[in-house]
C-alpha cells in the first residue's frame, strides 16, 4: 500500500523504538537470496519442483508447518524454470536447539516437513530463506518474535547451516489473539496502532510478557516505560504460551 512504508517507520518512533542505521528492504535483497537459492541448487541441497498446493492438498499429510511435501519431484531432475518451485533436501537429522522461552526443541524434517520451499513458482523467496539469509548476513545474534513461527524455526536452523553460517539464539513470545483464536493482524482487520494509546499499549505489552511493571507507569511518558522495561527485564517471566487471548 502506498505510504505503508513511512507510516510503519512512524508508529515504530511513536511507541519509542530506536535504530542504528538505516532499514534494509527485503525487496532490495533479492539478488543475495536468488544467489543462495541458486548456489544450493547447483550442490544438490535444492531442486526444481513442478507440485502445486492444489496437486499436494489431496495427497499430503498436514502437519505443524503445514502440507509435509511427499517427495514427488525429489528425484525428477526438473529443470528450475519460470513456474517451478526450488526445494530444499531435508533427511531424517534431529535438528535440536534452545528457544529461550520454550526450552529444548528437535524436530525431524525429513517427517515432519518434508522438502520444503525456497523459492516460490512466481519467483519470490520464501519467508525461510528471505529471513534466515537477511539475519545471517546482517550478523544477527538473537530474533525475538511470535510463537507462530516457532514450528517452522527448525528449517531456517537446517538452511543456515546448508549455507554454513551460524544461526542466531531464537526467544518466541505469545501472540496476542481473538477469542476465536485467530491473531491480531492486517489479515484479521487488527487496527492499526494509534500513537496517543503508545503508552498503554507498552504496558500491556510488558503485563502480557509477565514484566509487572508498576502501576503508577501509567502515568509516565514512553521514553521512561521503556528505561524500565530494559533495565528490569526478565525472559524467564514470558509464559510459555503460545497464544494469550486478548483482554485489554
Amino acid at each position: 500500500m502506498k505510504g505503508a512504508v513511512q507510516l510503519i517507520l512512524q508508529t515504530l518512533k511513536d511507541y519509542g523504538f530506536v535504530w542504528d542505521k538505516k532499514p534494509i528492504f527485503q525487496s532490495k535483497q533479492s539478488n543475495l537470496h536468488k544467489h543462495i537459492a541458486l548456489q544450493l541448487l547447483n550442490h544438490h541441497h535444492a531442486y526444481a519442483c513442478s507440485c502445486s498446493r492444489k496437486d499436494l492438498s489431496d495427497i499430503s499429510e498436514h502437519g505443524e508447518m503445514g502440507l509435509i511435501y511427499p517427495g514427488i519431484c525429489a528425484q525428477k531432475n526438473l529443470v528450475y524454470q519460470h513456474g517451478t518451485t526450488l526445494r530444499v533436501r531435508t533427511d531424517n537429522t534431529c535438528i535440536r536447539y534452545m528457544d529461550n522461552n520454550f526450552g529444548e526443541q528437535q524436530c525431524n524434517l525429513a517427517q515432519q516437513s518434508g522438502d520444503y520451499v525456497i523459492y516460490r513458482a512466481d519467483n519470490l523467496p520464501s519467508y525461510i530463506l528471505a529471513a534466515s539469509i537477511d539475519d545471517l548476513f546482517e550478523q544477527y545474534t538473537e530474533v525475538v518474535r511470535g510463537a507462530d513461527l516457532l514450528a517452522i524455526t527448525p528449517r531456517q536452523i537446517h538452511l543456515s547451516k546448508l549455507v554454513k553460517y551460524r544461526f542466531p539464539a531464537f526467544l518466541h513470545t505469545p501472540v496476542i489473539t481473538y477469542e476465536n483464536g485467530d491473531k491480531l493482524s492486517k489479515q484479521t482487520q487488527a487496527p492499526a496502532l494509534k500513537k496517543q494509546h503508545a503508552r498503554t499499549m507498552l504496558l500491556n505489552a510488558l503485563t502480557d510478557l509477565g514484566q509487572e511493571p508498576p502501576n503508577h507507569f501509567q502515568w509516565k511518558p514512553v521514553w521512561a516505560i521503556w528505561d524500565w522495561a530494559i533495565s528490569h527485564w526478565q525472559p524467564t517471566r514470558i509464559p510459555a504460551l503460545k497464544t494469550i487471548p486478548l483482554k485489554h
